[in-house]
């Protein structure tokens, strides 16, 4: 285990490398600020297990950055461990899969790194819409384009 005095919670120097699970909850409870990038680590470190409930705790941060590296966080696990725990699913699914949601990125971790027959309904049907949607959008865009090109094409006349 790395010592602690090498970790500075005030600049987040060094938390990448935490591998204490109980650091980070000591951390927690004296409100530390950079317990997000903590998570981070603890995801590169620890066992899933060890770190899923600290993840989850970090995604309920009042510090909107802390929580976007505890989702950072969540799909740094399921790149890692090609799973996630059903409390990170169901965090992962409260905040939501949309496009401006702050688990987007970790959402799509989960669908690149994570089997698709392991992952939950929701998220099988997330991953089903999402390739509609993208697609649709190629379609669109390249109509548009399309139309752009032929209506230049046209003015050149």
């Amino acid at each position: 285990m790395t010592s602690p005095t090498a970790w500075n919670w005030q600049t987040g120097e060094r938390l990448l490398a935490l591998d204490d699970p109980e650091e980070w909850d000591a951390a927690f409870e004296r409100g530390e600020r950079s317990l997000g990038t903590a998570a981070i680590g603890l995801a590169f470190n620890c066992t899933l297990e060890e770190a899923s409930p600290r993840i989850i705790w970090a995604m309920q941060l009042p510090d909107v950055a802390q929580r976007g590296f505890a989702f950072t966080a969540a799909g740094t696990a399921a790149r890692l461990n090609g799973a996630l725990t059903p409390e990170l699913y169901a965090a992962l699914r409260a905040e939501g899969p949309g496009r401006r949601s702050i688990a987007v990125n970790a959402i799509d971790d989960t669908l690149t790194f994570v089997p698709f027959r392991r992952l939950p309904t929701w998220l099988k049907c997330w991953s089903v819409v999402s390739t509609v949607r993208n697609k649709l959008d190629a379609w669109r865009l390249s109509f548009s384009y399309a139309v752009t090109d032929a209506w230049k094409a046209v003015r050149r006349r």
